[in-house]
């Protein structure tokens, strides 16, 4: 599964996911990801809210396969839930 980390510098849940998301990476092969910087990319939140098919008010935005997953806490949850993830 390929997972896309939408986040921005200096936000400490964005640093979150992407330690999860490297956790996953090294536990696991059928896992990977890539983080996008929205200031360095230009992606603006309207761009993330067509994306994510509702309105989004932080970041970072998670995306598992193509499928909006949501923040980190969302995104933690969905670990544990489908990936058997125990912190």
């Amino acid at each position: 599964m390929f997972t896309v980390i939408f986040g921005r510098p200096g936000c400490p849940f964005c640093v979150r996911a992407k330690d999860l998301a490297e956790k996953l990476t090294a536990e696991r092969d059928d896992f990977s990801y890539r983080y996008i910087d929205i200031h360095a990319e230009g992606i603006t939140k309207a761009d993330l809210e067509k994306s994510a098919g509702k309105p989004v008010e932080t970041v970072p935005q998670i995306f598992v396969d193509e499928k909006h997953v949501g923040g980190f806490t969302d995104f933690e949850a969905w670990a544990k839930a489908n990936l058997g993830l125990y912190q």
